[in-house]
């Protein structure tokens, strides 16, 4: 069956909140919540197809949105490929005109059911900040870097992976139980590279694969979180299949780790990323300041070494 191409608008608050709607009677699934959006025209791009629905569903105008994930799902009455849309800045206050009602709901904590099925990936997703911090206690020494860390969660930074391979197994542990501990306090998730029985054992969030771990695994490791290193359009599929929640798409520049690299740049990170069924992250010689660059690419947001612990 061909799929419907849908454009699905995310409407994002600074606060988090996004914007659900109620479809009514006399719809199919009437009843369920949803993002709002509609079916492209033929001739559309999805950016012309998401402004004009939603312009008639919400009589808002949009300022600026980025291309985020699509998605396929198969409804018995149709199989439609979602392209969602995350707005972040529009014009005029959002009202029910094809709907029957709106909610502004915080992805991790909904207050209204039911949602449609599509969703559910959707608005785990959501819960993703924009930073994903990797640890580099190689490069500043173990108390060093904690001493960075605290700092960080402080100020705001929810998601840490922790990956030291020039550590001792001993060390790497001693070092991953007191970042697991620390994010804690804050209230940040932690991912252990590689190592989901080490996650286990400490009460990580979860896991992060490597591309190598992609292509050996048939069965996604069973913790909440689970995020993936790719480099290709082809390793993002295997990230796909294997359930991973998010992935990280690089390097997208040259780093002083790996200068002889092949990079993306950011038209290959595009290229490579469009159509993803799940958040990237974008990696590789990347500051706070690429941050426009990569969500104008289709990223969720930025993966960073040492962008994250250099201010």
């Amino acid at each position: 069956m061909t799929p419907v191409e849908v454009a699905v608008a995310v409407f994002v608050r600074p606060d988090g909140a996004v914007l659900l709607a109620r479809r009514p009677a006399g719809k199919v699934y009437a009843g369920y919540w949803e993002f709002p959006g509609g079916k492209a025209e033929p001739g559309e791009t999805m950016a012309e197809a998401l402004r004009r629905e939603i312009r008639e569903e919400l009589g808002a105008e949009i300022e600026r949105a980025y291309p985020w994930i699509t998605r396929m799902f198969v409804y018995p009455h149709a199989t439609v490929r979602l392209h969602f849309h995350r707005v972040v800045a529009w014009r005029g206050e959002p009202r029910a005109l094809e709907h029957d009602a709106l909610s502004w709901q915080r992805p991790d904590a909904l207050s209204v059911a039911p949602m449609l099925p599509a969703n559910g990936p959707v608005l785990k997703g959501l819960s993703l900040p924009s930073e994903y911090a990797i640890s580099d206690a190689s490069g500043y020494g173990v108390e060093p870097f904690l001493a960075r860390l605290e700092p960080r969660l402080l100020a705001g930074l929810r998601l840490v992976q922790v990956r030291e391979k020039t550590l001792s197994a001993a060390a790497r542990r001693d070092f991953a139980a007191r970042v697991v501990s620390l994010c804690r306090r804050h209230g940040a998730r932690v991912l252990i590279n590689a190592d989901a029985e080490l996650a286990l054992e400490l009460g990580a969030d979860g896991v992060h694969l490597t591309s190598a771990q992609l292509r050996t695994l048939t069965e996604r490791p069973r913790l909440p979180w689970c995020g993936a290193s790719c480099h290709s359009a082809e390793e993002l599929r295997f990230a796909e299949r294997l359930g991973a929640d998010f992935a990280v798409l690089g390097p997208v520049r040259a780093t002083p780790t790996h200068p002889a690299a092949a990079t993306l740049q950011w038209a290959g990170f595009r290229a490579a990323a469009v159509g993803a069924a799940v958040p990237v992250y974008a990696l590789g010689g990347l500051a706070p300041a690429d941050l426009g660059e990569a969500l104008a690419c289709g990223a969720h947001g930025l993966a960073m070494v040492r962008g994250a612990w250099s201010a």
